[in-house]
């Protein structure tokens, strides 16, 4: 198993110091830091957004804890979260690449975004390069998205990224989408 380098940032880097910023036609996609808590907590706040997300929300203390934990990793080198914003730097939302569960084995990519973002195609543009990154940068040979049953859109998302159904693995209750680094060569190479 390749060594994925959990926690070693070098020079006391941090998560977001080993992660690149993305742009895109439409928007911009960095790396999070803390300066985002004030939108994820806002955009978490709405319970359509959070509809599929098992974590309860209710406790504020314990929804900041948690976001600065993902905030901070520590992930392998090159991943983590990034902040989804517009040209004018208006919060979209989030995508992340981080170990399944922020524990692994798997390296799981995931979306969110506040319902005034949705169905405008920003959350596969904005992970569009980010699964890019996982394959031809960071040289993962899979990656794995979990998604509850009955959310469609995000189902949408994984398939228009080339994710596929995959039942090798009982993940219950979530339904998962996989794609393999030979697929997303393929799938490049014909697009």
């Amino acid at each position: 198993m390749r060594d994925r380098g959990v926690g070693r940032y070098p020079g006391g880097m941090s998560p977001a110091d080993s992660q690149p910023i993305f742009i895109t036609e439409r928007l911009i996609v960095r790396p999070r830091t803390p300066a985002d808590e004030a939108a994820c907590l806002l955009m978490d706040g709405d319970p359509e957004v959070v509809r599929y997300v098992p974590t309860p929300w209710s406790d504020e203390a314990g929804h900041r804890a948690f976001l600065a934990t993902r905030t901070a990793g520590p992930y392998p080198l090159g991943q983590g979260y990034w902040t989804i914003t517009d040209r004018s730097d208006a919060f979209l939302g989030w995508v992340l690449l981080i170990p399944s569960d922020a524990i692994g084995p798997e390296t799981e990519i995931g979306w969110r975004l506040p319902r005034a973002a949705w169905g405008k195609g920003y959350a596969t543009e904005a992970a569009r390069p980010v699964l890019r990154h996982a394959f031809e940068t960071l040289g993962l040979d899979e990656v794995v998205a979990d998604v509850l049953p009955g959310n469609a859109a995000s189902m949408g998302v994984a398939a228009k990224l080339g994710l596929r159904l995959d039942q090798r693995k009982d993940v219950s209750p979530y339904i998962r989408f996989t794609q393999t680094a030979a697929g997303f060569r393929a799938r490049a190479a014909t697009s």
